[in-house]
């Protein structure tokens, strides 16, 4: 099959989901940066980003097709307030491809101008925003985290005003599926029946074909599916430290993976309470309530299809009841499999609260760098000595006593002391996008730095290995070089 044998699937579904985007043309596009492993893994030949075909569909012009673009079109709640259609007020769906492995993957551009969803909006990116969803994107696939991910930043040679005068880009993403939960409340809310049954068809076809093939257990099945992705995708965010910061019902998405990289970061000086969004006053998407308000947003998923349970409202809603009763321990079993690799321990010595909320009241208290307490805990199992532990801690009190506790824990495991260190080792990153290496990239970037970008791009995306010349990349920020909240930038 060559490029232009492909079809952008989404096209299947009835246009009330979508709009056709005329394309801008800027003066002068350009390919600032590329991900040739992603576009090997997206089938993509390799002269075909460089090429003019590639530019034009990479900068909106055209799809893999050769058809229009299109606009996505859902409705959200946002900050937990209703906020009705949206929809795609920046963005395209320009691609629909089988990887290497089969699976089919879009290709979504992010400020790539104005659509019909837009707006008062410009439908503009700014370089900035660009790297960062770039930067941290690829950040989480090498942590093993789903998420979209970067293929390509294309400059437009337009200067758009946001804090001051910013180069304009486009990001292109790629993901499995773009459908949200936001676009099964757009479903839902239009009050047409065959409306909502098209999307779920179309997404249980693409995303979860082992579904049953027809009556209510197909979109139970829908449902089962993606509080199990929210349950996997939010428990490994945060045993990473990571705060999404707007995860809002259009930023849900079915397929599980993690989408828009705003007002988003990864802690440093760890607070379960800790908030980047500049916009999220009341703390609603701090890093502790990721798991409360995830189960929300299922919540909404499975208010939308309840039509599709039974034509009984009560019948539905008792089936509803049944898979999301289940989030709450599903994420708890997740959680504690992932804090137990970090500590070395088995799953089932976190089943005792006590060990988590020791961990991070000691690590609250003290103030400790999230990434690096896992960090020297894990060469601390290699052997080596703990005095880079203890020195995170504001007091070497406060660090030796939690440490004679974790020793305590490893003495009654049954864990070897090889398979502690493999374990650890996966589990615990050098590396992550830290916000201040990530603002420091975007201001070089600005004045027409490429290099802070790819060192530190080199950095993240592995994770694990530890070199000597990325040394300053494992470090926190000192004080001058905190960056306590983040922004949009679109």
């Amino acid at each position: 099959m060559t490029l232009s044998e492909t079809y952008l699937d989404y096209r299947n579904l009835p246009d009330f989901f979508y709009s056709d985007v005329q394309a801008l043309r800027e003066p002068d596009y350009q390919i600032w940066y590329s991900n040739s492993e992603l576009a090997g893994d997206l089938n993509l030949p390799k002269s075909w980003i460089g090429s003019e075909a590639g530019l034009k569909v990479l900068s909106g012009q055209e799809t893999l097709s050769g058809d229009k673009p299109l606009a996505m079109a859902y409705a959200a709640h946002q900050f937990g307030h209703w906020a009705g259609l949206l929809g795609d007020g920046r963005a395209s769906l320009v691609g629909d491809i089988a990887d290497i492995s089969g699976i089919r993957k879009e290709l979504h551009l992010k400020g790539s101008g104005q659509t019909p969803y837009s707006r008062r909006g410009d439908g503009k990116a700014t370089l900035g925003s660009t790297l960062r969803e770039y930067i941290v994107s690829e950040s989480m696939h090498a942590l093993g985290v789903p998420t979209t991910r970067a293929l390509s930043i294309v400059t437009t040679g337009e200067t758009i005003i946001r804090n001051g005068a910013e180069p304009a880009a486009i990001l292109c993403r790629s993901a499995k599926s773009h459908i949200r939960v936001g676009t099964f409340q757009l479903a839902a809310a239009s009050q047409d029946s065959a409306h909502l049954k098209a999307l779920a068809d179309f997404t249980i076809d693409r995303l979860f074909p082992s579904a049953p093939t027809s009556g209510p257990e197909r979109y139970l099945h829908l449902l089962r599916e993606a509080i199990e992705g929210q349950v996997n995708l939010v428990s490994k965010w945060m045993g990473y430290g990571f705060i999404h910061g707007v995860m809002n019902t259009d930023n849900a998405l079915i397929s599980g993976e993690t989408i828009d990289y705003g007002p988003c970061a990864f802690m440093d000086a760890f607070h379960p309470g800790k908030v980047f969004s500049s916009i999220d006053r009341n703390g609603r998407y701090a890093w502790n309530r990721q798991p409360e308000i995830a189960n929300w947003n299922m919540l909404q998923l499975a208010r939308s299809l309840l039509p599709l349970f039974s034509e009984f409202e009560e019948s539905s809603a008792q089936m509803a009841e049944q898979e999301l009763e289940q989030f709450s321990p599903k994420f708890v079993k997740a959680f504690n499999g992932v804090m137990a690799r970090k500590l070395g321990l088995a799953t089932g010595a976190l089943k005792n609260p006590e060990v988590l909320e020791t961990t991070f009241q000691a690590m609250m208290t003290s103030k400790v760098d999230f990434t690096l307490f896992f960090r020297r805990l894990t060469q601390i199992a290699e052997g080596h000595r703990p005095e880079e532990f203890i020195s995170l801690f504001e007091t070497r009190s406060a660090g030796k006593g939690w440490l004679e506790y974790w020793k305590g824990l490893i003495e009654k495991s049954e864990i070897s002391t090889e398979d502690r260190i493999a374990m650890m080792r996966s589990a615990n990153p050098i590396y992550i996008a830290r916000n201040h290496r990530v603002e420091e990239a975007i201001t070089a970037a600005n004045n027409g730095d490429m290099e802070v970008f790819k060192r530190l791009l080199g950095a993240v995306t592995a994770p694990f290995t530890e070199r000597d010349d990325l040394a300053e990349f494992e470090n926190p920020p000192n004080p001058d070089e905190i960056v306590n909240q983040t922004f949009c930038g679109t």
